[in-house]
């Protein structure tokens, strides 16, 4: 059973094709510069604002110190994973940018409350200046998330926002069991009370909209609005924009709006003053989505990349399954990236990780060294792209936070996975072309080689000097050849030799049969 906040669903997953295309960075609104003034300020002075009808000659009074960026997050529909990664790249971005603010334009119905926890311990990690603007509604889950901002704005036309009715429910929409939903009830309310702190009556607006038992009572006096309470016993609050705005208490001070805009663009002039800003708009992309699904099934996609790595490099030629297995490394990599975990620096590694471990497979054949330092330079990016690190935050500060608890799992996982798989395959997988590929049907070389093989292994390999026989995969130096039908460990002195050319047997060494290219006419190939 999953906890979550009403009508939450997953939205549907596109194909995987083209993932990297769908997190391109959106497009940036140009506008003039110009400082902000400190957060703390503008709530005071919010404060002290008048009744709505002035609202707006005093906000456009305050727009002399205004922000020189400002990033706008979209957060619509139901609270879900994918909304989740679009708020976490926005705010990335705008930790990387020294952004001053970030607006949050919010309509949503609510959704799954562990992904709203997680929304709400990223908003605070933005140093800079938070802005919620209930551009419709923002019911259950949304009004936590817009809790957790510095300033609440409501939309006014073509309909006043609402905000309000955040206890929790089961993702089905059904209450939960009485004993539970107590105990959840009283830690939210807690939570809502420490992350209002110094925001005026927040705290108990909010814990109004999470426990319907609670009456709404502002310094001892039950709120009301033309002599009717606001709140009913047994109904959860919830509130218009007119109803936010309303001031209570001594001194008067509005019950949980700092303002009212006709639209988003309206709110830009109304709190950073008209061309006085440079906006950075960002839009949800299928890529995020689809990134719910790919990093759910991150560990097992690592444990079949790995496998067919280790696959491609025993059989040494095998070059399906490592480009299979570069290809779920890759998505892997990706998905992280879009997820917004990943920066930029993970990128670099993993692509010289690729470059190595290309240049082994197509290049050099060096005995494995560069394909192995390529595979761990990739291993070690993913690692690195699946924590969840904060531009600027210090190492010690991300182990602290468990920031690499997931990625140890998942990668411990993904091996675990290959492990097992390639104990099964080399237990049931049948003998025949395959399993011919991906092993050696003699031991070669001298003693180290013979040790432990069937009585006649070392007369057998001395009966093959001066033998013929085809390469099985490219020799560069090393490799496998193909004699008589049986496939023998073999290395060229000098050159490269292809697979499927000719070759000839010169004599062996320690390792392997030592043979060259067979440049001799009419020659039978199998000797």
């Amino acid at each position: 059973m999953r906890w979550a906040f009403p009508e939450f669903r997953f939205p549907s997953l596109i194909a995987a094709t083209a993932l990297a295309w769908g997190a391109m960075p959106p497009d940036v609104a140009a506008a003039t510069d110009q400082p902000a003034p400190p957060a703390s300020t503008a709530i005071q002075a919010r404060q002290a604002e008048p009744p709505p009808a002035a609202a707006s000659e005093a906000v456009n009074a305050r727009v002399s110190h205004s922000p020189r960026r400002v990033y706008v997050i979209p957060i619509r529909d139901e609270i879900a994973e994918p909304g989740l990664f679009v708020l976490r790249r926005g705010l990335k971005e705008a930790v990387a940018e020294h952004a001053d603010a970030v607006i949050l334009d919010i309509n949503t119905p609510g959704g799954a409350i562990d992904v709203t926890m997680e929304m709400m311990n990223d908003l605070k990690k933005f140093p800079g200046r938070t802005i919620a603007f209930v551009d419709n509604e923002a019911m259950s889950a949304g009004a936590f998330i817009s809790a957790v901002c510095d300033e609440i704005w409501f939309v006014t036309t073509p309909t006043e926002g609402i905000i309000g009715a955040a206890a929790p429910v089961q993702g089905t929409g059904q209450d939960i069991d009485a004993t539970m939903k107590a105990k959840l009830v009283s830690y939210l309310k807690v939570r809502m009370r420490a992350i209002s702190q110094g925001k005026g009556h927040r705290g108990e607006v909010i814990s109004a909209m999470i426990d319907a038992d609670m009456e709404l009572r502002i310094d001892g006096e039950e709120v009301k609005i033309d002599g009717k309470p606001i709140k009913e016993k047994g109904a959860l609050l919830s509130l218009t924009a007119t109803e936010a705005m309303h001031p209570v208490g001594t001194p008067p001070q509005p019950l949980l709006g700092a303002g009212e805009a006709r639209d988003l663009d309206d709110l830009l002039a109304r709190c950073f003053g008209a061309g006085e800003f440079k906006a950075t708009r960002l839009q949800a992309t299928w890529s995020e989505a689809l990134a719910v699904f790919l990093n759910h099934l991150a560990p097992a996609m690592l444990g079949l990349g790995i496998l067919a790595l280790f696959i491609g490099f025993k059989s040494q030629g095998f070059g399906g399954f490592i480009a299979v297995g570069v290809a779920l490394l890759t998505v892997v990599f990706l998905s992280s990236y879009v997820s917004g975990l990943s920066g930029h620096e993970p990128v670099i590694v993993f692509a010289i990780g690729l470059v190595l471990l290309l240049a082994e497979i197509l290049f050099f054949h060096s005995a494995g060294f560069l394909g192995v330092i390529g595979f761990l330079l990739m291993l070690g990016s993913l690692f690195w792209a699946m924590a969840d690190l904060w531009p600027g935050e210090p190492i010690q500060v991300a182990w602290s936070a468990d920031a690499f608890v997931q990625p140890m799992i998942n990668l411990a996982s993904g091996i675990g996975i290959a492990v097992v798989l390639g104990a099964c395959l080399l237990r049931f997988l049948p003998r025949g072309w395959v399993w011919d590929r991906l092993t050696v049907s003699e031991t070669v070389g001298g003693s180290a080689q013979a040790a432990g093989g069937a009585p006649g292994t070392a007369g057998l390999l001395d009966t093959l000097v001066g033998r013929r026989g085809i390469a099985a995969t490219a020799l560069r130096p090393g490799g496998q050849v193909e004699i008589d039908g049986r496939r023998f460990e073999a290395e060229v002195k000098v050159g490269a030799i292809d697979a499927g050319a000719p070759i000839v047997v010169l004599g062996r060494g320690d390792f392997a049969l030592v043979v060259e290219r067979d440049t001799a006419d009419n020659r039978d190939v199998n000797g």
